[in-house]
């Protein structure tokens, strides 16, 4: 078999990891330097910082007035765990599952709160649950965008505007990417590290006055953790939600992420990162579309990720291998593009279906998306001269 010559041109920013992600593009440690550092928090110039990072974020996310916002520990895991662990209870819930963040909510939502009313609508990787089942008379837990998949809601019109349940939307590797019906959401979380390739370790939680009003007038049965903890006496703790955290952030990540949220207003806000995403996301699929050895692992384009494009290996040489076999396979293109310093972090995640994921959020080039695709035909043909050969 003829084996493609090695690509003459490398991305110029070969970070494609799905999370953290790429740092934004002219990002250096100099946007740093004005970190509020060896202070207390709780100093009104602390706050001050804090409080920028919640107003920048309403006005990118174009977040509605009468909704708070709190900066909360634990990257988004804590926000959404926090979420669950203070609204859910007080009636049924409908949880939604298509890859492994959402079935591991689904797992805490029985195992942990042990909740006894639950509905399971789960999916197979590459598919969405029956949307249309959906009972909103209910809590309904779902993700935005399915990180370990690639698969996403097309919207949010299937969202009950009526409902008598909450909405809780784990937004992390959507949010800043995709449009958000603030109508139809209660409670919605996600992490700096994803599509604004901030540091990690904080989350956000926005949560519409529904929920609020649901903390206010419902006291979960179980003993909660004092990082969960979003009221006191029956009544919000407006202090998380001015920028009076529930314990010490990293003020040094809370620097970079104000740089980030800087930069988004500079692309245009949510316009301008959305575009860019869905350029980035284009180009790849574009080449997907037009390769045999590939596919996108979501089933329906409609739900097909902006940000963490899954994919997979269709190859009948690497799909007669069992699993084993084509996670070998995939890993082997994975090895060699990272060697190459071609792409960086593209293997599958642990849990999913054996392929590869690339990340297309705003913060990366469309330039270095396109560079990458002659490096994922040469590295595909190497490995299967290398499969050949053992074979």
């Amino acid at each position: 078999m003829t084996t493609l010559a090695k690509p003459a041109v490398r991305p110029a920013n070969p970070h494609f990891s799905s999370g953290p992600c790429a740092k934004r593009p002219g990002w250096s440690p100099a946007v740093l330097k004005d970190a509020f550092l060896g202070r207390s928090h709780r100093a009104r110039e602390g706050k001050a910082r804090l409080q920028l990072a919640i107003d920048r974020t309403r006005a990118v996310l174009e977040v509605p007035d009468d909704f708070r916002i709190g900066i909360m520990p634990a990257s988004d895991t804590g926000a959404f765990e926090a979420a669950m662990w203070t609204l859910l209870g007080e009636r049924g819930v409908d949880v939604l599952a298509w890859e492994s963040f959402g079935k591991g909510w689904v797992s805490d939502i029985v195992n942990q709160l042990k909740l006894d009313d639950v509905r399971r609508l789960e999916a197979d990787y590459g598919r969405l649950p029956d949307l249309s089942a959906v009972d909103f008379s209910c809590d309904v837990v779902f993700t935005m965008n399915g990180t370990t998949s690639g698969v996403r809601i097309p919207n949010f019109e299937w969202v009950a505007a009526d409902r008598s349940g909450l909405t809780l939307v784990d937004a992390t590797s959507g949010a800043f990417a995709q449009p958000i019906d603030w109508g139809k959401v209660d409670a919605l979380t996600f992490s700096w590290q994803k599509v604004l390739g901030s540091e990690g370790a904080h989350g956000m939680l926005i949560l519409s006055p529904r929920a609020v009003e649901r903390l206010e007038s419902y006291n979960p049965r179980w003993p909660l953790p004092k990082i969960f903890r979003l009221t006191k006496d029956g009544r919000l703790i407006d202090g998380i939600f001015v920028g009076e955290t529930i314990n010490t952030p990293s003020m040094l990540a809370v620097e970079d992420y104000l740089d980030a949220l800087a930069w988004a207003l500079d692309q245009g806000g949510l316009k301008g990162l959305m575009a860019r995403a869905d350029a980035n996301a284009r180009v790849l699929i574009d080449w997907v579309n037009a390769t045999d050895w590939v596919a996108n692992l979501a089933d329906d384009p409609a739900t097909y990720s902006n940000t963490s494009v899954c994919l997979k290996i269709v190859d009948p040489r690497v799909m007669s291998l069992d699993r084993d076999g084509q996670a070998k396979f995939a890993k082997g293109i994975a090895s060699l593009l990272d060697a190459e310093d071609a792409a960086k972090d593209i293997s599958f995640y642990r849990d999913a279906p054996p392929g590869l994921r690339i990340w297309t959020g705003a913060t990366v080039e469309t330039a270095d998306v396109a560079a990458l695709l002659p490096w994922l035909d040469w590295a595909f043909e190497r490995c299967i001269a290398d499969l050949i050969r053992e074979s």
